[in-house]
């Protein structure tokens, strides 16, 4: 899949610094990326006003389509809404990345529209890696011992290309 846009997704309980450097290493290997700033969105109702704000943040920035959407963490659960509110706006979701995420529960009929991948770096997420793979999603397994940022763009690029 060849994105137009790549979206990352903070978790509501952390900020968009917690990206670090992995925009500006996908940016430096030709991807579109942006990064929302969404604040207040660990308050109640904090789904809510997560997604409106990303909605409005990713219609501001006019992004290429097809979008990936990519969500570490918490955000992970928010996907579906926010692939909603793109194509209420007439923007094509090409597909779903997690890094680490929570998953969105499973059923929804309308969700997944596009195909998913999963980047699984931390034991603590060892639950959501197995459900990725139960659902048959590309999952790709970084180690502890793996080069941070770098190591995770190189990670993030190898689930593109096969989703």
């Amino acid at each position: 899949m060849t994105p137009g846009t790549l979206v990352l997704l903070h978790s509501p309980f952390a900020s968009a610094a917690a990206w670090g450097s992995l925009p500006d290493l996908l940016r430096s290997s030709g991807k579109k990326v942006l990064v929302p700033q969404i604040e207040g969105g660990d308050r109640p109702p904090y789904a809510g006003r997560y997604v409106a704000q990303a909605a409005l943040q990713i219609a501001e920035c006019a992004p290429a389509h097809p979008l990936v959407l990519v969500a570490h963490g918490a955000a992970g659960p928010l996907l579906p809404a926010i692939a909603a509110a793109q194509r209420a706006a007439h923007r094509r979701v090409a597909g779903y990345l997690f890094i680490d995420a929570e998953l969105p529960a499973a059923g929804a009929q309308d969700w997944p529209d596009a195909p998913c991948g999963y980047l699984h770096t931390s034991s603590e997420h060892d639950r959501e890696a197995r459900q990725a793979r139960l659902r048959d999603w590309p999952v790709v397994a970084r180690g502890p011992g793996d080069p941070g940022a770098e190591g995770t763009a190189e990670a993030v690029r190898e689930l593109i290309a096969v989703m």
